[in-house]
């Protein structure tokens, strides 16, 4: 079950269920690896660094004790605290250093994985687990890190123990127990206490589902049953964006994440996002960001394993 993968199209490559769809994996943190999306949640528990993570193009810097929750579909990059390091473990990685790696050997840090969806939406009191703005999306120092560290090694050892339906649940319900921690330690802002924040809500939530569809704030004020000055006043109250920036920052999100880690040309990744011509979406790419799309593929094109991208076509 590949957990870090090169992505060649726009939507996460299928994940082939694991026992419980509950797994430990290697930290790719080796010079060279390559900005990847993430197909799958990962817990990840720094136990050496520091730990150097960049997600979704903000650079963490994670001290032993750290946890971090990435989510499914976020670009991610790691590196060691030296060079040396990443030489080192990218030494053990390619069996040129003594023995394999394991999650909890050599690896500058435990990571758990599992697949979207696992949970139901309401299954755990007052924590969605694929909601992408759930607790620990950024660096949460840890009081007591053995205790964690135990209960990702246990975990970990279970993923790895013989198959079968109880071993399935056990690892379910001891997944479930280290979520609930996790809430427990980092949690949400009660952001739905109020109209706006239930409206706003609403409004990111059906965001996630129409980017690729729609830019239209009156497309989403419609389908909430609401006007576009109810949505961008909800906006400005939890954000300090406007509506249209808010669905502008999300599309201008995905667009990054795809000329970062995947081979998808220019033209492709626009069109993924609703762009039907290419100079529209380079006007819009470079409004939101600064850069053409092409300025801001070569920062991550030295990171690629050779043959990716291939070759653009003349649309680009």
């Amino acid at each position: 079950m590949p957990v870090l993968t090169h992505a060649t199209t726009p939507a996460s490559a299928p994940i082939q269920p694991d026992r419980a769809a509950i797994r430990s994996c290697p930290l790719p943190v080796a010079a060279g690896n390559p900005t990847t999306l993430l197909e799958s949640h990962a817990l990840v528990l720094t136990i050496a660094g520091p730990l150097h993570a960049e997600i979704d193009f903000a650079t963490h810097t994670c001290e032993p004790g750290t946890l971090l929750w990435l989510r499914p579909g976020q670009a991610v990059h790691f590196s060691a605290t030296s060079s040396a390091d990443m030489a080192g473990l990218s030494g053990k990685r390619n069996g040129t250093g003594t023995g394999s790696r394991s999650a909890t050997g050599t690896d500058p840090a435990l990571t758990i994985t599992f697949r979207p969806g696992l949970f139901a939406p309401d299954e755990l009191p007052g924590l969605a687990p694929d909601d992408p703005s759930g607790p620990a999306r950024a660096p949460l120092p840890l009081a007591d890190p053995p205790v964690f560290r135990a209960t990702f090694e246990h975990l970990a050892r279970d993923a790895d123990g013989p198959p079968g339906p109880a071993a399935a649940a056990l690892l379910r319900h001891e997944l479930a127990a280290l979520l609930l921690r996790i809430a427990m330690l980092d949690p949400e802002t009660p952001e739905t206490a109020h109209v706006e924040g239930r409206t706003f809500e609403r409004f990111r939530r059906r965001l996630e589902d129409g980017y690729p569809h729609t830019r239209r704030v009156e497309d989403y004020a419609a389908e909430l049953g609401c006007s576009v000055r109810t949505l961008t006043r909800a906006s400005l109250a939890l954000t300090g964006r406007t509506a249209k920036q808010v669905v502008d920052d999300r599309v201008a999100l995905q667009a990054r994440r795809l000329l970062a880690a995947t081979p998808l040309s220019v033209a492709e990744v626009g069109r993924s996002l609703g762009f039907g011509e290419p100079t529209n979406f380079g006007r819009f790419f470079h409004r939101e960001t600064g850069l053409s799309p092409g300025q801001f593929r070569a920062r991550y094109a030295a990171d690629r394993p050779s043959g990716i991208p291939g070759q653009r076509s003349p649309a680009d």
